[in-house]
């Protein structure tokens, strides 16, 4: 297998998984148990990460994700995202994957716009765009859904067709949006949101 892009192979050495506290383990370690269960039964492990308008924190999850599984080897998984509405991948939360090493083309224009973002050379790059959790290019049914924002954590009591539920909520780097602190505090989600999905898959090795 082929390592990461070295800039994220750099990014993941840079982080502190150790410092996440004990409240915030509790909501990551059910997604770790549900990642090594499926391991064990080596399963097909799907992963839809839920947000509002599936904008930003949802597609950081989901590109994070794939590529941190890859890092660690583990093989059959597949992320998505998706909203209750669909809207735009945000620029600057592509501009932060960006910074942390991830090769990202737009492959089409329009309100809605399509990237490819690759981390490794051969593996096949996550495809991001907006799009409603239920689209048709996500999963139908045997996929954790992880909630990642309170407003679709309360919208989506239930998700359908998912065999999980996990609440792991980030907060919206949307209002420094055009302040002078826009980049760092995107930067700094994406970041976190890196630490606490490597924490996730590197105990779900356990």
């Amino acid at each position: 297998m082929q390592k990461l892009f070295p800039k994220i192979e750099s990014t993941l050495q840079s982080l502190l998984p150790e410092t996440i506290s004990n409240q915030r383990k509790e909501s990551l370690d059910p997604l770790a148990i549900y990642i090594r269960e499926k391991i064990k039964t080596k399963a097909s492990i799907q992963l839809n990460f839920i947000c509002t308008h599936n904008s930003r924190r949802s597609h950081l999850s989901q590109v994070w994700a794939q590529a941190i599984a890859y890092h660690f080897g583990i093989k059959n998984i597949h992320c998505y995202s998706g909203g209750t509405e669909a809207t735009a991948l945000y620029p600057m939360a592509a501009e932060a994957l960006k910074n942390s090493g991830f090769r990202i083309q737009r492959i089409s224009e329009g309100d809605n716009p399509i990237y490819c973002i690759k981390y490794t050379e051969n593996a096949h790059p996550v495809i991001g765009f907006s799009k409603t959790y239920d689209d048709g290019f996500n999963p139908k049914s045997n996929f954790g859904a992880i909630l990642t924002c309170d407003s679709a954590n309360e919208a989506c009591p239930i998700v359908q067709g998912a065999d999980a539920r996990f609440p792991i909520t980030f907060k919206d780097p949307k209002k420094f949006d055009n302040t002078p602190q826009q980049e760092e505090k995107y930067l700094e989600r994406s970041l976190q949101i890196a630490n606490e999905l490597y924490y996730v898959f590197k105990n779900a090795l356990i």
